[in-house]
């Protein structure tokens, strides 16, 4: 009995053994398998160009915190935007899914919704990875820029907030910081559109004026009656457009907490160290999780709001200031995360929205980003400069640290990347565009998921990517691309934003074709006597464009006229409208943050 009892005492003592060795003495390359649901945090910047960061090469803009994060974890060197502007963009990676099939993107020069108080957005039928988390049992927060939508037909039905979209928390700015935002600055919204007002009203003014002179001085027999009647229609003109664009501050730069107004219009100042208290606050109150934090940056869009402690900072004028204090605020993200003992327990995702805004301008001073050797920037459906961003994945202990990937992926793939993780499924009644992306930054797989990307401007297919990997090219074929002002340039200066259809485009055909694996700065176009694949290669493009465009499906457009267009019976107010002003923030703003 003894025997028996020594021999079964050794058998499961190795047996033990055997199970410790398999668990930690994993082959080279290999990663832990997870049994847990991981917090997930996303940081995303706003307007940042990849060649604005450290580790994407630039030397003389300080971002160490986004460094650190890539040498702890998986930098992605061909990471691509759904779209190169922001509401489209945002709304392909909360669904993952191109813009174009949820109604997200537009047939008309307004590619981005334009109000606060407009009817468009994010359709209540989409399904976003918060609320697949938040059927999964995580508490989701939103601090930050959401910029898709916040009403359909009544000022509180918030069917586009984020609340409605699966977020538990919101805290942060429905619509999107800009120029008007700050009264130093000269207005941005409609510009051009404003002046074309103004100087309307000021013709309609005079005219009136110059009549009751005429009338007074006996030149005219025009009766008052008429002079009256020509006031009365230059006083409503003036109303029609002034109640909109002149209030502007007040409509659209408020700050809300859930569906409560914090702030109307918001005080610019201090919204950096309200969006960092909150979003430490959220880590804190969840730590033992599981959570979905989104981290919306307002930086590094223009205006570009900085604080004291990092003005005149950097070596590159204002938007290097931003920049740093921008890594500053991932720094202090990390930190949280850290100090509450998360770090291998979090995924944290960082990246842009989009590429730099180039033709971002004051005088000579450049107030937008950088995209480093890549052509063409914010706005430009093809260009890589438009839609090559940075991606950080950092997760100690599963995955890699150090490492590079250069595969094409996609913002669509933290979509279903997250989905997987929390254990949820992605909806099975549409089409997902994004992939899983775990296997891959884990090194189980070799190559992306991703054959073909397409890469639209608006509604218009301007470019696809083709990722032979057979071969180990990636080629990229133009059909539209924009048409530089001035000629050489490298963006539109002229217009402010490239368009996407009319004079201002160039359409190929054949298209312009490009190889990326050799020429990732889009330089030298290839053609049939310097390619003997071209035929081959623009054949097969053109035949997967016919099989993507099968799959789409038409959708209201959340971005036609009517539903971008300022409506008063929509706009977000604290008070009774149009009486909408209050600062329920204070002073309360943490100075240390």
């Amino acid at each position: 009995m003894v025997e028996i009892m020594w021999h079964l005492t050794g058998y499961w003592t190795s047996l033990t053994i055997l199970l410790v060795l398999c668990l930690f003495l994993r082959p080279p390359g290999s990663h832990a398998s997870v049994s847990y649901k991981p917090n997930i945090v996303l940081i995303l910047a706003d307007d940042l160009g990849i060649g604005d960061v450290g580790c994407y090469g630039n030397d003389t803009i300080r971002t160490p915190n986004i460094d650190r994060l890539a040498k702890e974890g998986v930098k992605l060197t061909q990471h691509i935007a759904a779209a190169p502007l922001c509401t489209p963009s945002r709304a392909a990676f909360l669904t993952g899914r191109y813009p174009i099939r949820s109604g997200m993107d537009a047939t008309n020069d307004y590619r981005v919704i334009q109000w606060a108080g407009a009817s468009g957005g994010l359709p209540p039928n989409e399904t976003t990875f918060a609320k697949i988390l938040q059927q999964q049992g995580y508490t989701t927060g939103l601090i930050g820029k959401w910029h898709q939508g916040v009403n359909c037909e009544s000022r509180n039905d918030y069917c586009h907030h984020p609340l409605n979209h699966g977020f538990d928390y919101f805290y942060g700015m429905p619509f999107s910081l800009m120029n008007d935002c700050q009264i130093t600055q000269p207005p941005e919204k409609d510009r051009v559109l404003r002046t074309k007002f103004w100087l309307y009203t000021q013709t309609i003014g005079l005219a009136v004026l110059t009549l009751a002179i005429a009338r007074l001085t006996g030149l005219v027999s025009v009766t008052w009656k008429i002079i009256t009647c020509f006031a009365w229609f230059g006083f409503l003109f003036f109303a029609s457009w002034f109640s909109s664009y002149g209030f502007i501050r007040y409509w659209d730069c408020i700050m809300m907490r859930n569906h409560e107004i914090t702030e109307q219009p918001m005080v610019v100042e201090r919204t950096t160290s309200l969006i960092l208290r909150e979003a430490i606050s959220f880590i804190e109150r969840n730590k033992h999780g599981p959570f979905l934090l989104f981290v919306s940056f307002l930086h590094v869009h223009t205006p570009l709001i900085t604080t004291e402690l990092f003005l005149g900072k950097s070596r590159h004028g204002l938007y290097g200031d931003n920049v740093e204090e921008m890594d500053w605020m991932v720094g202090r993200v990390l930190d949280a995360i850290d100090k509450k003992g998360l770090k291998n327990t979090t995924l944290t995702y960082f990246a842009s929205d989009h590429g730099g805004f180039l033709e971002a301008q004051e005088g000579k001073a450049q107030l937008g980003g950088w995209n480093g050797i890549y052509k063409g920037g914010k706005g430009m459906g093809g260009w890589e400069g438009g839609i090559r961003v940075p991606g950080i994945f950092r997760w100690p202990g599963v995955l890699p640290a150090d490492t590079v990937i250069d595969e094409p992926t996609s913002l669509m793939d933290i979509y279903p990347t997250v989905a997987y993780l929390a254990g949820g499924i992605v909806p099975q009644d549409r089409v997902i565009d994004g992939r899983n992306l775990m296997p891959l930054l884990q090194g189980s797989i070799q190559h992306s998921e991703h054959e073909f990307l397409f890469h639209y401007c608006g509604m218009y297919l301007h470019a696809v990517r083709w990722h032979q990997k057979d071969s180990g090219a990636l080629w990229k074929a133009h059909y539209v691309t924009p048409i530089f002002q001035p000629e050489g340039a490298g963006a539109c200066y002229g217009r402010r934003v490239c368009p996407c259809f009319g004079e201002g485009v160039t359409h190929h055909n054949p298209p312009l074709l490009f190889d990326l694996s050799r020429d990732c700065s889009e330089a030298k176009p290839l053609s049939s006597p310097t390619e003997p694949l071209f035929d081959t290669v623009i054949s097969r493009i053109e035949r997967a464009v016919q099989e993507h465009r099968q799959t789409l499906t038409p959708v209201p457009q959340q971005l036609s006229l009517y539903n971008i267009m300022w409506k008063p019976w929509l706009q977000p107010c604290c008070g009774t409208f149009p009486f909408c002003w209050c600062d329920k923030e204070g002073d309360s703003a943490h100075p240390a943050l």
